[in-house]
């Protein structure tokens, strides 16, 4: 693929922006897009299965790229840097480690290239309407209950709130700058993966219209017309795109030290207003109280709060003694480093004869995710990136010799894929009956 793009003056400086379709772009449209001193030669990409050899689209990149922006695998990398003479790397996107920030930083300066990491402040949109932000220190923590909370609270208060959601823009770009969800319609007409309908579909059922897309200043505009509140509800552990009134951070007290060593949940711990620390009822005493110990050290003004994730079961009885697959969200199980989830623990809580690891009858990319994350315990992600990956996700369950299947993930499975077996979906719900979280929503609200 050509990299040839910008028609600045040859003096500009030369970067490349890191990234996995979505935080990346914002990047690019916030600090780089109408600027002539630099030229942004590729995106590379990563995380995400089939995301490269696509471009960054002329109408979205402006008159400085007339040919658009090159989105190449990221193992291109180290060539690049040599073939193109590139002056720096920007490293944006999320829920990694800080030593594999490291290790890239190393690899690109090896090149004597320079490295750096997205600037947080300069990618914070200011709005015109409150704007609370729900972040999280790791995929996985119970970010998506919480902000359904919030939306909650804002409705009793009588308050049109508007989700504003991560990106994750995996197919046309361009048809994909805003993207305004009302319905379920709405989800086909986008044609929205798995993971997009895991965080859109539990708002449309709670009466709440969700915007994505790639221009999220674009998205801002629109959702402000609608909207007298914005809730910013994150992805993996990335931080708000808006500039928030209320900053929240979940963290997980199962998975104690990742506030401070992945990122960049590091910036949302230490900087957000309020610190939940969730799963508190089934957490060990140790992983609270070390988040707490974190959190007095590196954010002492923040608001430390416990909460539950309460298991919804609707027949526990029908558990006891079935051999169980459960299936579990896709990013948390993989990248998020997971090995349990809702369905693992219900099948553990209500008697399971045995939870079946589906690896032997693992279809094509789903045999190929398993190889990519083979710390993944006994559980089958539900990985839906694409029409391939829903089509093996489909034929894995169904192969499974299993008595019954446990369906964990955000959405109802079922509306995509046919499961010829019995099953069950499960799921959890944030706890919070003190009004401590009511409280700081209409301080904020009230503030702005």
């Amino acid at each position: 693929m050509s990299i040839q793009n910008h028609f600045g003056t040859g003096m500009s400086r030369k970067l490349i922006i890191m990234g996995a379709a979505g935080r990346d772009f914002h990047v690019f449209n916030c600090c780089y897009r109408d600027n002539p001193d630099v030229d942004v030669v590729a995106f590379t990409a990563n995380q995400i299965p089939n995301i490269d050899d696509r471009r960054y689209p002329p109408d979205l990149a402006g008159p400085g790229y007339p040919n658009g922006i090159p989105i190449l695998a990221e193992d291109e990398l180290p060539g690049l840097l040599d073939s193109q003479s590139i002056d720096e790397v920007v490293f944006a996107y999320s829920d990694v480690s800080l030593d594999y920030v490291d290790e890239r930083r190393q690899m690109v300066e090896s090149h004597g290239t320079g490295f750096s990491t997205f600037p947080v402040d300069a990618t914070m949109l200011p709005s015109k309407k409150p704007v609370i932000a729900v972040t999280a220190v790791r995929t996985g923590c119970g970010k998506s209950q919480t902000s359904r909370r919030i939306t909650h609270i804002l409705k009793e208060l009588g308050l049109k709130t508007v989700a504003i959601r991560h990106p994750m823009p995996y197919g046309d770009l361009s048809r994909q700058a805003v993207q305004r969800f009302a319905t379920y319609d709405d989800l086909d007409k986008h044609d929205c993966t798995i993971e997009e309908r895991e965080e859109y579909e539990p708002h449309l059922k709670n009466g709440v219209i969700v915007y994505a897309g790639v221009d999220y200043g674009a998205i801002l505009e629109s959702a402000e017309k609608e909207a007298d509140v914005i809730v910013w509800d994150g992805g993996n552990n990335d931080t708000p795109f808006y500039k928030p009134d209320l900053w929240i951070v979940v963290a997980d007290p199962h998975r104690p030290g990742h506030e401070l060593t992945y990122f960049p949940g590091t910036e949302n711990f230490a900087r957000a207003d309020m610190i939940i620390i969730n799963k508190a009822e089934s957490a060990p005493k140790e992983g609270i109280a070390a988040i707490e110990a974190n959190a007095a050290r590196v954010n002492p003004a923040a608001r430390v709060l416990h909460r539950a994730s309460t298991l919804q079961v609707p027949d526990p009885g029908a558990i006891k003694g079935k051999r169980v697959l459960a299936i579990e969200d896709g990013p948390t199980t993989t990248h998020g480093g997971m090995t349990i989830g809702a369905g693992v623990i219900a099948a553990r809580q209500h008697g399971a004869a045995e939870l079946i690891d589906p690896r032997p009858w693992a279809e094509g990319e789903l045999a190929r995710t398993f190889e990519k994350y083979p710390a993944i315990g006994p559980l089958l992600p539900a990985m839906g990136y694409g029409e391939t990956q829903v089509r093996d996700l489909e034929a894995t369950i169904n192969a499974v010799d299993c008595d019954l299947v446990l369906v964990a993930t955000p959405i109802d499975l079922t509306r995509l894929v046919n499961i010829d077996k019995p099953h069950m979906r499960i799921g959890y719900r944030l706890e919070a009956s003190d009004g401590a979280i009511a409280d700081a929503v209409k301080a904020a609200v009230r503030a702005t």
